[in-house]
């Protein structure tokens, strides 16, 4: 079974699968055709987080870590003395070191079966020959045309070839992202050792799609896709990507600035693997990235609602919306008190005695303050609390700048409603992003990964690559003393968020949104009507969700908006009337707008799959047979 946000991906997944190929092979496969596909909402330069297990271990859920960190010319200093008060929300100044791409290709090496040609075939072609272009790709593109066309000419030659933007469903190309996957595949066969002759079928095994005894030509399959990282770290398209940031060019502050990303920071970063953080949730195991990103917050939210009769787990009530939310706004507040790539006290943060304290804080009423818990010799950070933000103007100039926002207040357009698609300013700065891909195998190995970043508005095009940087640094603070200060060599307390379930020791659902801030909000109802209301995984996504914007934002101007709560429409008048009622800010965000979930699910005891996926714009695709 495949499911993810958009159908192409999810047909070339399931294509890998029907050839014999296993989970990691086809969630490679996926991923990289969401780089040609969705490419405002996720690209080759970005990050990715994944949680896996494997049909040999498949009650041990490994976190996936594409998560890149602050480049060494990151200082803080640096980006005060360029005048900055913020890491901006868009230009190479916002760039962590790329990671998406060695993830997944590390994930390839350890866990697939697959040559790297065989598996990325499907995203040159679409890269190549063609593939229908989303209507939203357009309209994000039209959102900055101004700034491609004044100060980013890459973009616009790549985006706006001839100088108009592409109509929906019109095939639309990117030769150099194809040329630049073929040259990679290129340094994997150079770095081989010379292969064995074997037929496809002989990829799988009896329990996991590995070669079976095969081991010369699984070495020569391993060797080559070293090398193809090695080409990626350090060699053309590192020397490109470092070469395109040395160009003064926009950002969403509205002033130039040269990025600082080097090829040292490039070859001195692998995608690596981490145990999961997990908590025990009505019988079930969630397994979850490390407080390095925000993934925890899903866990302490379920920790607080554990001690909550079923009755105030229903989010379709408004007795159990509200309790949801507000236990959302006190998990919420602990990540931005004590998140980041430092020493975060998370078994502490789950106990049982400190979630009872912080449970008894959720009353009848709304609350509209920041609370971070206290920790035992701990201070949580307290972030700036603004509702409004106005870009310092540039030195020495006493006038506005160009390109740039302007104020921008929480609830503007700029902040937006987040409904897994992007909310884009006219300066690149995006609220909102990121694809999701999830896969089960008949051997029951199981992925769920979000990769993000590298979108098409983060940063001029680099010409030769055929994609852009990333902008995840704009998570962290330029305030010392705060858990996820920028710092060279950390990461930034990334929003990537997949979800994997166990129960009795196997997993059971792999899950996942895109959504920034939202990601684990639009997943926790979800996880609360399959478990606890025992939805199937398709009524659950179908079902009317919310959020909370109560709390500082992840991305570029880290506005919050007190006390607000987003709801589509579906939740009904009474329930939306009873929230209001109790003080919470409520903004309807229409009918069927908020979240793209899509889930994959395996019975142990039978082998039986299931796949889900999010009908929200009509563009999340499952399958499986």
């Amino acid at each position: 079974m495949s499911a993810s946000t958009h159908w192409l991906a999810t047909a070339a997944a399931q294509a890998v699968l029907e050839r014999g190929g296993n989970a990691f092979d086809a969630a490679t496969a996926g991923a990289f055709v969401l780089h040609v596909v969705e490419p405002h909402l996720n690209g080759p330069g970005g990050d990715m987080t994944g949680i896996f297990v494997t049909a040999a271990a498949p009650g041990t859920p490994v976190v996936l870590m594409g998560q890149g960190p602050a480049p060494a010319g990151a200082t803080v200093e640096h980006y005060l003395a360029e005048g900055l008060d913020l890491v901006p929300g868009s230009g190479a100044l916002a760039a962590a070191v790329p990671a998406a791409v060695d993830a997944w290709l590390l994930l390839l090496r350890d866990h697939g079966t697959w040559e790297l040609g065989e598996v990325l075939d499907f995203a040159i072609g679409y890269a190549k020959d063609g593939h229908p272009m989303l209507g939203r790709v357009g309209a994000t593109i039209e959102a900055v045309s101004a700034l491609f066309q004044a100060h980013w000419p890459t973009s616009a030659e790549l985006w706006m070839p001839g100088g108009r933007i592409p109509a929906e469903g019109e095939l639309v190309k990117n030769t150099a992202y194809a040329r630049t996957l073929q040259r990679l595949i290129d340094a994997g066969a150079a770095g081989s050792v010379e292969s064995p002759v074997g037929s496809p079928g002989s990829r799988s095994s009896e329990r996991s799609g590995r070669y079976p005894g095969d081991d010369g030509r699984e070495h020569s399959r391993q060797a080559g896709i070293d090398a193809a990282r090695r080409e990626w770290r350090a060699g053309f398209v590192a020397k490109a990507m470092v070469d395109s940031v040395q160009t003064p060019h926009r950002h969403s502050s509205g002033t130039d600035h040269r990025g600082v990303l080097a090829m040292e920071d490039l070859a001195g970063f692998e995608a690596g693997y981490e145990p999961a953080a997990t908590i025990e949730f009505r019988g079930h195991t969630i397994a979850k990235t490390g407080p390095w990103g925000q993934g925890p917050a899903l866990l302490q939210t379920l920790a607080l609602l554990e001690g909550f009769d079923d009755r105030y787990l229903d989010p379709s009530t408004e007795l159990g919306a509200h309790t949801i939310l507000e236990a959302q706004k006190l998990a919420l507040a602990d990540r931005e008190g004590y998140y980041g790539d430092t020493d975060v006290p998370l078994e502490y943060l789950l106990s049982e005695e400190y979630c009872a304290g912080r449970r008894s804080l959720i009353g009848e009423r709304a609350s509209h303050e920041f609370r971070p818990g206290s920790v035992p010799e701990r201070e949580p950070y307290l972030p700036p609390l603004r509702t409004h933000y106005t870009p310092p103007a540039p030195a020495g100039t006493g006038s506005a700048r160009t390109g740039a926002a302007g104020a921008v207040a929480a609830g503007s357009g700029l902040a937006g409603l987040g409904v897994g698609e992007p909310t884009v300013a006219p300066g690149g700065e995006t609220r909102g992003d990121t694809c999701h891909i999830d896969v089960v195998d008949r051997w029951g190995n199981m992925v769920s990964a979000t990769p993000s970043g590298g979108w098409l508005q983060s940063s001029p095009a680099i010409p030769e690559l055929g994609f852009c940087l990333g902008t995840r640094l704009q998570m962290t603070w330029l305030e010392p003393g705060t858990p996820s200060t920028l710092t060279p060599g950390k990461r930034p307390r990334t929003t990537l968020t997949p979800t994997l379930v166990l129960r009795d020791g196997h997993a059971v659902t792999a899950l996942g949104s895109p959504g920034g801030d939202q990601q684990d909000q639009w997943q926790l109802p979800y996880l609360l009507r399959n478990i606890v209301g025992g939805y199937s995984p398709q009524q659950a996504i179908d079902a009317p969700t919310f959020h909370t914007t109560s709390m500082p934002g992840s991305f570029w101007p880290r506005t919050w908006e007190p006390g607000g709560a987003v709801v589509e429409d579906r939740l009904g008048e009474d329930v939306i009337a009873g929230l209001e009622r109790r003080g919470h800010i409520v903004t309807r965000a229409g009918g069927w707008t908020l979240g793209r979930l899509s889930a994959v699910v395996r019975d142990p005891e039978t082998g039986v799959l299931q796949a889900a996926a999010n009908p929200r714009g009509a563009q999340g695709y499952a399958a499986g047979r």
